[in-house]
């Protein structure tokens, strides 16, 4: 399989989102589920998806699509499209597939997916994340992990004068 190829079998939505991830849960593998608009890609989303993967054995990262990110962050985001933000994604080696989402909340993937473990970052309490009651109904866990200090997009973008 080519490199390239590699990248795009990650990108999983519908029926073939699905099948891989039964067929992870009757391997025995614990899949990790977080999610987020990954617009500029930095050190800060690195270091969190890394923390996340270390959880379980499968990581599987939900996509905001770009009509998703405009209605979260307004009009002028997102400054790099679903696909451009889904292979970069796809190229880190700790994650195992990314699905896009259209709505405002990944309520409805993480109800497909089904998670072992639902992680977000920053200052979430844990009983009010997306899809708590999903994974906490199943006996899964609900984390949050810190973020890294003096990283964000936002701050990326007023850096670079976008």
């Amino acid at each position: 399989m080519s490199h390239f190829s590699a990248l795009t079998s990650k990108l999983l939505d519908g029926r073939a989102l699905t099948e891989t991830v039964e067929r992870w849960h009757s391997d025995g593998e614990t899949v990790v589920f977080t999610n987020g608009c990954f617009d500029i890609l930095h050190r800060g989303h690195v270091e969190y998806l890394a923390k996340a993967a270390d959880l379980g054995t499968r990581l599987i990262i939900g996509l905001n699509t770009d009509a998703s990110v405009r209605r979260l962050k307004g009009p002028t985001r997102p400054i790099n499209d679903e696909q451009a933000r889904a292979l970069v994604l796809s190229a880190l080696s700790f994650v195992d597939a990314v699905a896009m989402f259209a709505d405002d909340t990944p309520y409805n993937l993480i109800a497909q997916v089904q998670p072992d473990i639902l992680v977000k970052g920053g200052d979430y309490r844990v009983e009010e994340i997306v899809g708590y009651d999903i994974v906490s109904s199943r006996g899964g866990r609900v984390l949050t992990l810190p973020f890294v200090e003096g990283y964000s997009t936002t701050s990326t973008i007023k850096k670079g004068g976008l």
